[in-house]
Order: C-alpha cells, then structure tokens, then sequence
C-alpha cells in the first residue's frame, strides 16, 4: 500500500511534525509505503518538502506534487495553524482536490475541543464532509464532534489514540543536563503559549518547596518564532520575583530528540498544568519514560489518566502541592504509576499498535476489484 502524508515534517520542530515521522516510521516497519508532502524544511527519506504555510495555492501545490507518486490514498495531519490564514482554509480545497481526482482522504484532527468555535467550525464543516474518514485521539473529542454533526458524518469518524515510543531512559541525565544529582526534577517542557498555564506551577513551587526541600523546577522550552514572546518574558519576571529562585533551572535553546529525551528522563515528576488541551505530545513522551505526570482536570488529560493510571488529575493550585508532593515523598506510589505508564504505552498506544488501527482504516478504503476470482495485492 502506497499512502502519500500531507504534514509538517522534522527537522521543523513541531509536535505534528514529530508525530508524523513516528507513525510513518511504524507503518514502514509493516512493510508499507510512506512518502511526505510536507512544509518547506521538511527532510528525510521520501519527504518532498512542496509548499509553505502561508502560500497562496498550498492546496494545488500539495496537490501537485502528491499526485505524481500515484498513492492508493491520502492522509492528511491536520491543524489550525499548518494550512495558511483563516483557520487553515486551505486544507478545504486540497482534499476537494483530492477526492474529485478519486483518491480517498484520511484526515487526523490534531485539535478538538470541548467547546469548537465558529470560524474552526467552519474549517471541520468541511473535512468531515468531503473526508472519507476522520482520525481524533480521544474519546471526548469523539463526543465533542457527535454534540454538533450528524449521526452519518459521525460514522466517517474513529478514535485512534496518540502513540508513544517504547523507550529507555537516558542513563545520569541530571548529569548530562548540570543539573544537581542529588534532587528530584520537577519538570515542564514545550513550547511557550499561555494555555499551557505554566505560570501555575512556578507560583506554587515555593510552597512545594516549603513542603519539599530536595526539589528543583525545570523549565525547558522555547517560542515558536516570536510568538507568545510576552508570555514567556512574564514566565521569565515570575521567576525572578520568586523566592525560590535559586531552585529553578531554566533549559533553553534547541531541544532536538536526543536532548529532549535527556530532559524528560532527568524529571522525577512532569507536571502538565494546561488550561485547554486537545491531546498531549508531551504527554506521550512522559509515559514512554515511566515518568508519572500531574496534569489539570480538562477532558484530554482526565481521560489520560483514567486509561493510564500514571500521574494525578489536580483541579486545584492545592491539589498541585499535595500531589506533587506525594510523588515526590512515596518511592511504592513513584513506582506504581512509573509501571504503570510503561505498561499502557507497551500494551495500548506503542505505535506499532497505532500503525496497525491506522493499517485497518486504509484497508477499509481500498478499491479492491469486485471479482469472483483471485486477487493478489502487491505492497
């Protein structure tokens, strides 16, 4: 099966990015055909880099260039931001492109939420109505999309969960990273924005530290270009302004997969305090390392931990402290939820298993001669 990807692709350092080089490298090891129209910066084996963010005739030129390699269909990764102004708009007339030259259309929606504005509305109006199907992480996306489509669009759509590496920690990555060998590492990683709500954690960290004396803040992340720069530099002041300053380390720069991979293997606790999240790359990476996460009450990250058992749902700034605190001070319940996220990423969401719930939707939509004879499918 040949199957042509439209998604950003490293070394462009983005989560759908990273997101499609794992999928793609499972599918390969099925023995599948993976090529990657991707953003211009895009490389690797079979990425054509073909088109920009902000192009005008993004839709044509993906287009173009996915045609050539003749696909038996097309997965699209979808978000907001990667398809050009208006929320993306010119995802609509690549996929209108695409089914009317014949070729099926899968799209992953990176981003759901609870409560789906108009104008994204508009833009997921029309993926699910000219998509073949539609791939969310989560189940309470599932139900955030059957609160407002009909029960006939809703059939197009099926919940493959975000899947994770089966990995090992970085052996001395406090050392690796100058970090004091002799303190637990509570951690926060990504990107800056103000939904991930870091601020939280920083203006509680003197109580936990109150609580808690042989623990350090860890801060690793950057801007995406300049955006959000005044939320970081209002990180940066509360940072300054605390008085367990001298406690928090702040980890900038370039963090390419082998240094994010020591960041997150030096973290005794991850800690997710997020305002609004769809689904949780960083998520993911804590579980593939048996790191046991705190995360705040949204959907995603309740249903998360329901699944998991690996970390705390924390709906208050208290609940923060205590369960922080708890992880910090009981090596048994540290144990527990460390096992118990290298057992759901190992039996539910390595992506070995995603590449094959990924496998079943393609083979549902392949043109398979209606013939009473025998066929024989060449891969």
């Amino acid at each position: 099966m040949r199957i042509g990807f439209v998604s950003t692709y490293p070394p462009i350092e983005c989560g759908i990015a990273t997101y499609t080089q794992y999928l793609t490298e499972a599918l390969r090891r099925k023995h599948q055909d993976c090529y990657v129209v991707s953003h211009l910066g895009g490389s690797g084996p079979q990425v054509i880099p073909a088109f920009d963010y902000e192009d005008g005739d993004l839709g044509d030129r993906a287009f173009s260039v996915l045609t050539r390699f003749t696909p038996d269909l097309v997965h699209i990764q979808h978000e907001f931001g990667l398809f050009g102004k208006n929320f993306g708009v010119a995802v609509v007339p690549l996929i209108l492109h695409l089914r009317l030259s014949g070729l099926p259309v899968v799209t992953t929606l990176h981003t759901v939420y609870d409560v789906i504005p108009e104008k994204p509305r508009i833009i997921l109006d029309s993926i699910l109505l000219h998509s073949n199907r539609v791939v969310v992480h989560e189940p309470y996306q599932l139900e955030s999309l059957a609160r407002i489509y009909p029960p006939e669009w809703m059939e197009k759509v099926c919940v493959i969960p975000h899947g994770a590496r089966i990995v090992e920690p970085i052996h001395e990555a406090k050392r690796k990273l100058n970090l004091p060998p002799d303190k637990k590492v509570l951690l926060m990683v990504g990107y800056f924005r103000p939904s991930k709500n870091f601020e939280l954690i920083i203006d509680i960290f003197p109580e936990i530290r109150r609580r808690y004396r042989d623990v350090i803040l860890v801060i690793a992340g950057k801007t995406r270009g300049r955006e959000y720069l005044d939320y970081r530099n209002s990180l940066l002041e509360r940072i300054r302004n605390s008085p367990e300053r001298d406690a928090i380390y702040f980890i900038r720069g370039q963090l390419p997969q082998e240094t994010f991979d020591t960041v997150v293997s030096a973290a005794d606790v991850v800690a997710l305090p997020y305002k609004i999240s769809s689904q949780s790359g960083i998520l993911a990476h804590a579980l593939a390392f048996g790191r046991p996460v705190v995360v705040s009450d949204t959907p995603a990250m309740e249903q998360a931990m329901n699944r998991s058992g690996a970390g705390f749902v924390c709906p208050t700034p208290e609940d923060f402290v205590h369960a922080i605190g708890r992880l910090l001070s009981e090596p048994k319940l540290w144990d527990a939820f460390s096992r118990n996220a290298r057992r759901y990423v190992r039996d539910q969401v390595s992506w070995d298993r995603v590449a094959d719930q990924h496998m079943a939707v393609y083979e549902s939509l392949l043109d398979i001669p209606p013939i009473e004879t025998h066929v024989i499918r060449v891969d």
